[in-house]
């Protein structure tokens, strides 16, 4: 089908869960294309000429395909009408993206699939070491970030009482906080912006639960 919008995505993945979530938030139909990276789908040489980087989510849309789950958030926030995801003045904009940065480029990189297998096998007890891994990385990055919530500006989601890039970021590392155990009993405000994302019927779709193929 001409121009027909897919997604090329993992469920437990964080960054496919961002943008599931952002497709949703903008209203866009899209078919989705489970890449097994338990499997090592995301190797193959079928999907590294979608993504040479070996990365999901890879999107087809406009007629054009995407990468990276920032930059494809930041391409709908142009391209759809009242997306919403970041905010009209410019400090507000940086803000935002200071937010998802703490996340996408802080404790993602860190705690990826890639990064953790190399751990593991460094290990005499693989399971311990990424349980340990998960859990410090995970916990003070979300630390962090709850202190960066201290703001004016933070209202009843990361910046303001709209969901923004932000949230869409913060939701599924709060998953995967969850998922290893990361004690948050001192980022309540984290906690409370999670659970007034999981009301929102476009966060609850994009969920690994709703996800899994």
């Amino acid at each position: 089908m001409a121009n027909e919008t897919v997604l090329y995505d993992y469920w437990r993945s964080s960054a496919s869960y961002r943008v599931r979530i952002a497709l949703n938030l903008v209203g866009e139909s899209y078919r989705s294309v489970p890449i097994d990276l338990l499997a090592k789908a995301h190797r193959a040489p079928e999907h590294l000429g979608r993504n040479p980087q070996g990365l999901v989510p890879v999107l087809d849309i406009d007629g054009e395909r995407l990468t990276q789950s920032l930059a494809i958030i930041e391409y709908l926030a142009e391209t759809r009408k009242r997306a919403g995801f970041l905010p009209a003045d410019p400090l507000g904009r940086q803000r935002v993206r200071a937010l998802s940065y703490a996340v996408a480029m802080e404790i993602h990189p860190v705690c990826n699939l890639g990064v953790v297998a190399h751990v593991m096998a460094s290990a005499s007890d693989g399971e311990l070491a990424r349980r340990t891994w998960m859990q410090k990385f995970i916990g003070e990055g979300l630390a962090a970030f709850e202190r960066m919530l201290d703001h004016l500006s933070t209202g009843t989601f990361c910046h303001g009482d709209d969901p923004s890039m932000a949230d869409i970021c913060l939701v599924p590392q709060v998953y995967n906080a969850r998922r290893w155990e990361v004690d948050l009993c001192h980022c309540p405000r984290i906690v409370a912006i999670d659970q007034r994302c999981a009301e929102i019927d476009a966060f609850a779709r994009a969920h690994p639960d709703q996800a899994k193929h």
